[in-house]
């Protein structure tokens, strides 16, 4: 057992119960919400709306979601405490970390090792860790980075360094963005692994659902990392069933224990034109409960691998068993 730092404080790991381990609550582009207010409306109904999803999604029986939402999507501690506060049957656990597909933001271009200084990120995110975020007292309880169809650009090297930096300071699991198709996986093990030495138990390739390659999800499992099926729901260049079957080919080849699960959904992300949602119909925070679960079940799943993905496996990346 150990320590989970969440929104409202911490818990015991043997407490998280069922685990989503990659749900947004609020997705943003500060710059545009903070110039363009009447797109986002008013906080009130916003928060609403939210208690509401994550109610329901509470209702269902999941204990626990990772909200990986860090600097670049948009990150707002105290609204997401206000959230929380009203859904207190749900644990939500904050992330730290910086996510890009390429360069770093413009902030990091004159400091740290492009200067000959220490790289700030790393006391950033040690800081969230420790501290808490932004005054809130609210601690980090996950790292993130991303890497994605561009490949590990210096920007990303420098964010996953800084990421591994700080988890080796501090314990706490990392997530990462990848791109399967890229098998970018393949790079976060070089660098966050073999080079900077994190053990891959304790971290989550995100998106490994996004590709149908059970081989290349068999090689990154059997190297030792938790595979994100976690975009369930996100079905524009895949479909509900080629998701499905991912998911059922990896349990019947014996990789549940190597595996979680999730939608990547959000109450609300802003990159997407509310018109163009209508498209994606199954992506919300019940699809898993609702039909993932139940069509697996329908081809062999048992309900004790379903268990081990929901809740043993995630408990493990958070206890580094």
């Amino acid at each position: 057992m150990s320590e989970v730092a969440t929104v409202r404080g911490p818990v015991d790991s043997a407490e998280l119960g069922r685990t989503y381990m990659h749900e947004h609550i609020f997705v943003l582009t500060p710059d545009v919400q903070q110039n363009y207010p009447d797109e986002w409306g008013e906080d009130g109904s916003r928060e609403q709306d939210a208690v509401e999803k994550l109610s329901a999604l509470a209702a269902q029986g999941v204990r626990t979601i990772v909200d990986p939402t860090v600097v670049g999507l948009g990150r707002y501690i105290p609204r997401i405490q206000r959230v929380a506060g009203r859904v207190p049957q749900l644990n939500i656990v904050a992330a730290t970390g910086l996510y890009t597909y390429d360069s770093v933001p413009f902030f990091f271009d004159h400091r740290g090792p492009a200067v000959g200084m220490a790289e700030p990120m790393v006391e950033m995110f040690v800081g969230d860790i420790t501290d808490g975020i932004a005054g809130t007292g609210v601690r980090a309880g996950m790292l993130k980075c991303a890497i994605d169809r561009h490949g590990m650009t210096p920007g990303v090297e420098r964010v996953m360094r800084a990421v591994a930096q700080a988890h080796h300071r501090t314990g706490v699991p990392v997530t990462v963005h990848t791109h399967p198709e890229s098998r970018t996986g393949l790079d976060v093990k070089r660098v966050l692994c073999d080079e900077e030495g994190v053990d891959p138990r304790r971290v989550v390739l995100g998106h490994c659902g996004d590709t149908t390659d059970c081989d290349h999800l068999a090689e990154l499992a059997d190297a030792g990392f938790a595979l994100g099926m976690d975009r369930f729901g996100i079905n524009l260049a895949t479909t509900f069933e080629a998701r499905a079957d991912t998911l059922v080919e990896m349990c019947r080849r014996g990789y549940a224990g190597s595996m979680v699960l999730s939608q990547d959904a959000a109450c609300y992300i802003d990159w997407v034109e509310p018109a163009v949602m209508s498209l994606l119909p199954q992506w919300h925070y019940l699809h898993i409960a609702d039909e993932v679960l139940p069509y697996v079940r329908g081809r062999g799943v048992p309900e004790e691998q379903i268990h081990t993905m929901l809740f043993d496996v995630p408990r493990r990346v958070f206890e580094g068993k």
